[in-house]
């Protein structure tokens, strides 16, 4: 199919343009928020064309992973077909009543961090642009320290520069600009608070308080940028309340004059006497932290903190905590003007690499040619930084290896972190990340060196870890594999039947059976991760496919996180179909490991 029917065919198996309320992407994922989760058939999803994974781990929204350059184009295909990017006014909290009522089963926290992240994924084109155009001239004024002296690098790094500084000046206005179509208030109202953030008159108006500390600004009650974009979404966010309040009461003929005027005016002062000073110590014991340990004097302290970054990220990605990061990393950004926690984390998805060229080596061993090929596939997006096909095709499906992924990362994020790699944004990560890791100790060209050294420590280290931690056994059911006894099995049942029968009749082959069950969850925890990953452990030892659904959502036994996504809480009822020559005794183990584990 060409893009446009591929789109068309994802837009469907969501439930059709009526039940989509916005799509975005970022840069390897569509994001698709729904009106209902009951049309969204998600085992069709996951095996359409183009789509390499499915995250659901929020109510009424899903992220379809489909890779670089795919994910702007097929948003770009579901706008042309009439989806918004950005949910609109009709859609409002009365529409989506069920929806909000289902969020509910999120815990605050992880649906808080899940905001951080939606306020920003729009704004990383932006992020990575300006962050790249930093290191640029930066790389260029330590390469060619003459530069001032010819025209033609002078007029080339003041065009680098004036990229950067054009985003960066004005990072707070567009951080409010979408934290107020997140939180359905009109956009330009979040943006031109988040512009007050940043203008020279905030220090006049301390000034005039006696809030400034002119003899150190820095430590001001009240400055110019004080509290930065966590003082600009929160402000916002009351923002969004008093503006839908107002508009409530307004009559129809007033409301565009005197809706906005009210709202800045009423926001305006609590925002800058309270919540910006309030997020301006905030701010700075973020920093703080980030100063005792990853710029620590302290190498011991270094190494430690860069080795549990790097190995324990990706199981953040996994369970949808690593959303608040992008809050921390703006932070950094705001207050350092570098970021020192991501040079680390961009070794996590070197991690992956090294485990996969592990697997491919065994694969191959074993005339494993699926898995062979999946991995060869996903390697190239692999080195550039793209990690979502090795880990949704490979690594996460297989279980054991994204843990030795991530415990060779951390050999990795060690070393950068104990080399003090700073980076001048985030988001590239991979070999083109290089161009970013221009602010860390020593200068440029140290930076980038330490930090190409850290991916070849990564690469090195899961490499050695899943070649001695995963087993040949493992690697040949990966992805569906025959298992080793079944394979022997069948080979001694075939030539037990050949021998039986005469020249020239037909050779009988067994048949495929199936045996379906119920099961009633009895654990106050339901499915979780650990539950999970030893069903998935115990499917792959039995040789035959195993599906379970609860309610509208079915799942592969084999796969931990499709287990996960089920949601399956105390007193969910599961359907569990096992399809294979051995169904009947499959079906006895499964039952026995559900009365005891669940």
């Amino acid at each position: 199919m060409d893009n446009k029917h591929i789109v068309e065919n994802i837009v469907n198996l969501l439930g059709s343009k009526q039940n989509i309320v916005s799509v975005t992407n970022c840069m390897t994922r569509l994001r698709v928020v729904v009106k209902s989760e009951d049309g969204v058939r998600e085992a069709e999803l996951k095996k359409a064309e183009k789509v390499l994974g499915l995250v659901h781990d929020r109510a009424c929204s899903y992220e379809v992973v489909v890779g670089p350059g795919n994910s702007r184009t097929f948003a770009d295909i579901c706008h042309e077909l009439g989806l918004p990017a950005a949910a609109s006014e009709s859609a409002d909290w009365k529409e989506n009543k069920a929806a909000v009522k289902a969020a509910q089963k999120n815990t605050r926290a992880k649906e808080l961090l899940k905001v951080t992240g939606d306020i920003f994924v729009p704004l990383i084109p932006g992020i990575i642009a300006a962050g790249l155009c930093a290191g640029f001239a930066s790389l260029l004024t330590q390469l060619i320290p003459t530069y001032q002296d010819s025209p033609g690098w002078y007029l080339l790094h003041q065009l680098l520069t004036l990229i950067n500084v054009s985003f960066m000046s004005y990072l707070t206005a567009w951080a409010g600009y979408r934290a107020a179509e997140r939180f359905g208030a009109t956009p330009i109202l979040g943006g031109m608070l988040g512009m007050i953030t940043s203008l020279s008159n905030i220090d006049t108006v301390s000034q005039i308080l006696g809030l400034y500390n002119a003899d150190s600004p820095l430590q001001s009650i009240l400055r110019s940028g004080k509290g930065g974009v966590l003082a600009v979404i929160c402000g916002v966010y009351f923002l969004s309340i008093a503006e839908k309040k107002i508009r409530r009461k307004m009559p129809a003929g007033l409301d565009i004059v005197f809706t906005p005027l009210l709202t800045l005016l009423l926001c305006s002062i609590p925002y800058v006497l309270l919540i910006m000073p309030a997020f301006g110590y905030v701010s700075s014991g973020i920093v703080w932290v980030f100063s005792r340990v990853c710029m620590s004097e302290s190498a011991a302290v270094r190494l430690i903190a860069g080795y549990a970054a790097s190995a324990l990220f990706l199981p953040l990605v996994a369970s949808g905590m690593h959303h608040g990061l992008v809050a921390l990393y703006t932070v950094q950004l705001q207050e350092l003007g570098f970021v020192t926690l991501y040079p680390a984390l961009a070794m996590a998805g070197a991690g992956q690499v090294g485990a996969a060229i592990a697997i491919w080596q065994k694969a191959k061993r074993l005339q494993h040619d699926k898995l062979c090929s999946v991995i060869q596939g996903a390697l190239p997006a692999g080195f550039l930084g793209v990690g979502e096909p090795l880990i949704y095709g490979v690594t996460l499906p297989m279980g054991r290896p994204f843990i030795t992924a991530g415990l060779g990362a951390g050999f990795g994020g060690a070393f950068v972190m104990l080399c003090q790699v700073a980076s001048t944004t985030w988001g590239p990560s991979g070999l083109p990340g290089a161009f970013v890791m221009t602010a860390g100790s020593g200068g440029a060209v140290n930076s980038i060196l330490m930090y190409l050294i850290g991916l070849c420590i990564s690469y090195v280290m899961s490499y050695i870890i899943t070649k001695a931690l995963i087993s040949d056994a493992e690697v040949r059911t990966a992805l569906g594999g025959i298992p080793v006894e079944a394979a022997g099995a069948a080979a001694e049942a075939e030539a037990a039947r050949r021998k039986t029968v005469r020249r020239g009749d037909a050779i009988p082959f067994p048949s495929k059976t199936t045996q379906c069950f119920e099961y009633v969850v009895k654990s106050s925890s339901g499915i979780h991760a650990r539950p999970a990953g030893a069903l998935s452990a115990l499917v792959s030892k039995l040789g035959c496919e195993v599906t379970v659904k609860c309610g509208e959502k079915t799942a592969s036994a084999g796969s931990v996180m499709e287990l996960m996504q089920l949601s399956a809480s105390q007193g969910s009822r599961l359907e569990v179909t096992v399809c294979g020559a051995n169904a009947g005794n499959a079906a006895q183990a499964l039952m026995q490991f559900l009365n005891d584990k669940l």
